[in-house]
């Protein structure tokens, strides 16, 4: 495939073929994100998009884009590609299948279902479900919606870069989500065409980096399957064709670890209101992190506009920083998380932020000790949310208990607070070098 078959003039068309089936989403200022990083940042919220991602922008394109439709169509997909493309058909009338992941998200899988789509789940990785829909394909006259190497589909995902030019004339910097590179590769492609001063940085997890992989070695590389937060961008790497697209339209492309995407996702609901999935919350983790400098670079600071040839790594820490007025957009891309992965990641997100934490003391088996033990947390300003007593440990000392405990604190610095409460509640200093294996109290008798 040939990068010329990926124009402004695709996604221009693409947007007019689209316009009914597809939601103008709004951006939001973020204030708390705008302190953090000293400049205007912006979301961009396609998790309120229809099927709850940006991935119905390129699944309608496909379809539209036909002469003639087909009897049906299949699709492969951990969730929201499966959703879109399941949604596009039942709007027009015709059927759809979709291969998931055996371990696809229940509320993804019960959302396909809800759109219309006969769902075959599938034992391995979203390469074997992608294989699966190529033979459903072949076997029985269906056409096959790919979730990314399809110039029809990158256009149609490029549709929300138009929007973006319009919505935020001050745009500086966009960040994209990006798993195998459609919707980074239609956004740069829609936004350099427009505006070549704006930089576009892609963001991916760092279990799943196929892209930054990828520029590294100058071809397109397979990743091994692994579990991440960010299960909607989980796929093995980039085709030639997005590959292509991202080495000349896209600034650089950087990863962020599972820590900061959990983080990011709790600091969205606390401070922005905004429901995102892992993918969703990548661009946010980014700017978090301090992977990426925010908006306001000089153009060509840090990398060659347009080679997409940085690592990992980012930018040099302070290169291409202006003082200038400028909005870093963080693209939102979908918000379909399942409610009780959501529970397990905020607790997850608390935890890496350190406002949960999870210590234990050894004392005396006496009365008293655990109301001294919640008095000082108390006094420390830490909520008690869990606590364990073992009395009868084979490795405790006889006369010895050991008190687990899970505390909320309003603030990391607190637990050092926690620690000189305990200390003046009669637990000695060396006892809590570390709170987990803080030795048995010294209580007088």
């Amino acid at each position: 495939m040939s990068t010329n078959e990926v124009t402004l003039a695709a996604i221009e068309a693409a947007r007019e073929r689209v316009r009914e089936f597809v939601r103008l989403t709004p951006t939001i200022a973020s204030q708390a994100l705008t302190d953090r990083a000293g400049t205007a940042v912006t979301l961009k919220l396609e998790n309120l998009q229809r099927t709850g991602s940006f991935k119905v922008r390129g699944a309608n394109n496909m379809l539209a884009s036909l002469d003639v439709l087909p009897p049906g169509v299949v699709a492969a997909s951990a969730g929201n590609h499966a959703q879109a493309v399941a949604l596009a058909a039942t709007q027009r009338g015709i059927a759809s299948t979709v291969v998931m992941p055996m371990g696809a998200p229940a509320a993804k899988q019960q959302a396909c279902r809800g759109y219309g789509a006969t769902i075959e789940l599938v034992e391995g990785s979203l390469a074997a479900c992608q294989t699966r829909a190529r033979e459903l394909a072949t076997e029985r006259g269906l056409l096959y919606i790919p979730p990314y190497d399809s110039p029809e589909i990158i256009a149609g995902q490029g549709t929300l870069g138009l929007e973006l030019l319009e919505q935020e004339p001050e745009l500086q910097t966009i960040l994209v989500p990006a798993g195998g590179g459609g919707l980074l590769a239609g956004v740069a492609i829609a936004v350099k065409s427009r505006r070549p001063d704006v930089r576009v940085i892609g963001v991916q997890s760092t279990a799943m980096n196929g892209i930054v992989a990828s520029l590294g070695a100058g071809a397109p590389v397979a990743m091994l399957p692994r579990d991440t937060i960010a299960d909607g961008v989980a796929v093995a790497g980039p085709s030639e064709l997005t590959l292509e697209l991202i080495e000349r339209y896209v600034d650089d492309v950087v990863d962020v670890d599972e820590e900061s995407i959990a983080r990011a996702i709790v600091f969205l609901l606390e401070r922005a209101r905004v429901v995102a999935e892992g993918a969703g919350a990548l661009a946010v983790a980014a700017l978090m992190s301090g992977k990426i400098e925010p908006s306001g670079a000089t153009p060509g600071a840090g990398t060659t506009p347009g080679t997409g040839k940085m690592s990992s790594a980012g930018t040099t820490p302070g290169a291409g920083r202006m003082s200038s007025a400028g909005t870093t957009v963080a693209v939102i891309s979908g918000g379909n998380i399942d409610v009780n992965l959501l529970d397990r990641l905020v607790d997850r997100g608390l935890v890496a932020d350190g406002r949960r934490k999870r210590l234990t003391v050894a004392t005396a088996n006496v009365p008293g000790e655990l109301v001294r033990i919640s008095g000082a947390m108390a006094e420390a300003r830490a909520n008690i949310v869990q606590v364990e007593h073992d009395l009868a440990a084979p490795d405790l000392p006889v006369g010895v208990s050991r008190i687990t405990l899970v505390i909320e604190l309003p603030q990391a610095e607190v637990y050092e607070r926690v620690r000189e409460h305990l200390i003046a509640a009669g637990l000695s200093e060396a006892e809590l070098t570390d709170f987990q294996t803080s030795a048995a109290a010294n209580r007088p008798s």
